[in-house]
């Protein structure tokens, strides 16, 4: 029996140093050398103080902040801790129901705003956490947080140029604007 045993743990304690030990201060040593500003959090410091990542989404509620997209992640909203979808399908009623409430709070927010409301306005991504939105989006809630701030709408659009972002390597994904950047511009603009 001894003879089974003692390979097995042996086995066991080492693959435990390596993989559990080893490998992650390799991987996190490399990580802080090659992308320090990532492997730290991409935190955003403004006067000295942590207000975000530009990895993870935050929720804006104020009519003068630029929303980003709805969380699915519980039990509170952009919960890092509980990363995911929401995983109803597109004929569940509760996510119909819920698109239906958020697209009426985006309507109570802005009545006057007749655009069409972009689909990431109104559903989750799916890890919950995206802290951007499309070009698109920020163009719906421009005359929303222009008229919050007492800013020019032509202001806070060409703000949503200067803050966009194209597409990865010029061909992956979509243009996007980082809504955590975009209000801390705004912000900055506004002061």
């Amino acid at each position: 029996m001894n003879s089974v045993f003692r390979p097995a743990l042996v086995l066991f304690g080492a693959l435990t140093l390596v993989t559990g030990v080893a490998y992650p201060l390799v991987v996190t040593g490399i990580a802080k050398v090659a992308f320090a500003d990532q492997a730290a959090g991409s935190l955003v410091v403004r006067d000295g103080k942590v207000v975000g990542s530009t990895l993870i989404g935050q929720t804006f509620t104020d009519p003068k902040n630029f929303w980003g997209r709805p969380s699915a992640t519980s039990p509170m909203s952009t919960n890092a801790g509980s990363s995911g979808g929401s995983n109803l399908g597109p004929t569940n009623p509760a996510l119909i129901d819920a698109i239906k409430g958020r697209i009426a709070a985006l309507r109570a927010a802005d009545p006057h705003n007749t655009l069409p409301v972009p689909v990431d306005l109104v559903t989750a991504s799916a890890s919950g956490l995206d802290p951007d939105i499309s070009i698109a989006a920020a163009q719906y809630q421009v005359t929303r947080v222009a008229a919050a701030r007492g800013l020019p709408a032509t202001k806070v659009a060409a703000l949503i140029e200067t803050q966009s972002q194209g597409r990865v390597l010029g061909f992956l994904g979509e243009p996007r604007v980082n809504v955590l950047a975009l209000n801390l511009a705004l912000d900055k603009m506004h002061s």
